[in-house]
């Protein structure tokens, strides 16, 4: 066989190993997915009126449309802690050591967690997208050629903030600091656009809302699902997740090739 094709074979194997460790033990996926359905729930619930008003809306269903959004972001990276403490528990148990003696491609080992955690976000996002549907939110004039550009945009976001997750996962010391690394998955939606606008914010946080990663993604699902402007978020956008994508690619196959464990 051809290296392309060892490589093809080797990472399905390693791919079908985590989606089969994702379905038997489903508790962490599960409990990361809890924190952004329970903010939309708590979110439109407690504080939508209120909320909707503050933004200029006339009821609920403004919030609901502007939330959404942030909130779809939000879960990538909250499903994307699971890989890094997955991959945390692969080195500190051995089984990436064993692997590296066997014959077998590789990368092969960090593409399985990559592409499994990529397929794990998508469909907590289908799950997460349709909890919202369910408490009344709609997509506004969005054309095929938006709804096909907004979900390449969840893939390539998940697939910049899965290689990071994965870099963070090969530097932990063990699962716990893993998920602790991995943290600022959750945290930066908090402090983004998802909730409120950045222009409602303090003058002095502004910065620290509009210069990261997930403000521009998010105003950019925003506008392809309800036809809000974009301006320069788009390329923003796509810039940030291939920047983490490549960064992180190069800091887990630098740290995964040099180290002994």
């Amino acid at each position: 066989m051809s290296s392309l094709s060892l490589a093809v074979r080797d990472s399905a194997t390693m791919l079908r190993r985590n989606l089969l460790h994702a379905r038997r033990y489903p508790s962490l996926t599960l409990n990361l997915l809890l924190t952004p359905i329970m903010l939309l729930l708590l979110f439109v619930y407690i504080f939508g009126d209120t909320m909707s008003a503050g933004i200029g809306g006339g009821d609920r269903s403004a919030y609901i449309a502007y939330l959404v959004p942030g909130l779809l972001l939000m879960t990538v990276g909250s499903t994307t802690i699971g890989t890094a403490v997955s991959v945390s528990t692969d080195m500190n148990e051995g089984i990436i050591a064993r692997f590296r003696t066997m014959a077998i491609h590789r990368g092969s080992v960090l593409i399985g967690h990559v592409i499994g955690s990529v397929l794990q976000c998508i469909a907590s996002v289908v799950l997460v997208g349709a909890v919202a549907v369910a408490i009344g939110f709609r997509s506004t004039d969005a054309t095929a050629l938006e709804w096909l550009a907004a979900f390449g945009l969840l893939v390539l976001f998940a697939l910049g903030l899965t290689w990071i997750a994965v870099g963070m996962g090969l530097v932990s010391p063990n699962a716990e600091g893993a998920s602790n690394n991995a943290l600022p998955m959750i945290l930066l939606p908090l402090l983004s656009s998802a909730f409120v606008p950045v222009d409602s914010m303090p003058g002095w946080f502004q910065p620290i809302a509009e210069y990261q990663p997930f403000t521009p993604a998010i105003e950019t699902l925003r506008g392809l699902l309800l036809g809000t402007e974009i301006g320069h978020n788009g390329w923003l956008a796509v810039a940030w997740c291939l920047g983490l994508a490549v960064l992180g690619y190069f800091w887990s196959a630098s740290k995964f090739n040099s180290d002994p464990k």
